[in-house]
């Protein structure tokens, strides 16, 4: 399987589901799995999700700049670093972000097990 081709397909589901539904991002992540937020660890699925539900807006678009990954391990692995701009409901001007996701192959199917996530600040 073409790493560019499913990493690009698994960002491209990711952010608009995170734009739309994000407790529909619960499949994604497994009980192992770790979200770091801006600093904060947070662990397993239900966490997770629980973590970016409560986050202080409803609305959001997320504009990706670039999407760089590379194989990760003997277990199919891969390294996902995405890099864009999070435009939040009235506001005027975007937030630069970095992402980092480390997928996992579970029977040829990827999950998130680590997922590092800032805002930039210039």
């Amino acid at each position: 399987m073409d790493p560019d081709a499913v990493s690009k397909a698994f960002v491209e589901h990711y952010y608009t589901t995170f734009d739309s539904n994000r407790a529909g991002l619960v499949s994604l992540y497994q009980e192992g799995s770790m979200l770091t937020f801006e600093g904060q660890k947070i662990q397993g699925s239900q966490n997770i999700v629980a973590k970016l539900t409560s986050l202080p807006f409803q609305q959001c678009k997320h504009n990706i700049t670039t999407v760089d990954c590379q194989p990760s391990g003997p277990a199919a692995g891969m390294l996902v670093f995405v890099s864009g701009n999070l435009q939040l409901a009235g506001e005027q001007h975007a937030l630069k972000f970095s992402q980092m996701f480390h997928l996992v192959s579970n029977q040829g199917n990827y999950y998130v097990f680590n997922d590092i996530f800032r805002l930039n600040y210039a």
